[in-house]
């Protein structure tokens, strides 16, 4: 788990989850994979905190990229689902954990905090978010590289900085 961002950075990629459930861990993974992958400027953070303790993760990036694991019923266990926040019907406390990430985003524009302006969302549609221990879907290890690679391209492509050539997303694979 990363201490809370407090730097003031380009991009941070958040990414949620849990590691002690499989099926929650997603974003952990996902972290891992591009951490060294992104460009300058770009920070990658993981944790598994929700609620109000995403607030000092939400601040002090002109844009946030958020990775996690989504329940909705409505498509089929990773399925990849890619969404600015501001596309998103969001009631508050709609979350598993009571107050959510968009609370948390509200609440810190509320205040006037320095939070990030351009705010997106790559989701992957999960199952059983409450089991703990065991093997993650398969379905959802299979998203792993693919969501990765959104990211890495999404983040190159935002960047004009081709002096950076240990990270090229090339060695993704």
């Amino acid at each position: 788990m990363a201490e809370p961002a407090e730097r003031i950075c380009d991009t941070r990629v958040l990414c949620l989850g849990n590691e002690l459930i499989p099926n929650d861990s997603l974003g952990c993974i996902v972290a891992e994979r591009i951490r060294t992958l992104v460009p300058d400027g770009v920070e990658v953070v993981s944790t598994s905190e929700s609620g109000f303790h995403l607030l000092d993760y939400l601040l002090n990036a002109s844009s946030l990229i958020v990775v996690d694991t989504l329940l909705t019923g409505g498509a089929p266990p990773g399925t990849i689902c890619e969404v600015p926040a501001s596309d998103l019907d969001c009631v508050p406390g709609g979350s598993l954990h009571g107050v959510g990430l968009f609370d948390a985003l509200a609440l810190a524009r509320e205040l006037r905090l320095p939070a990030a302006k351009q705010v997106s969302i790559v989701g992957v549609e999960s199952v059983d978010c409450d089991i703990v221990g065991g093997a993650m879907h398969p379905a959802i290890i299979e998203t792993v590289l693919a969501v990765a690679r959104i990211l890495i391209e999404r983040l190159w492509a935002r960047t004009n900085n081709v002096s950076n050539e240990r990270k090229n997303p090339r060695f993704l694979c």
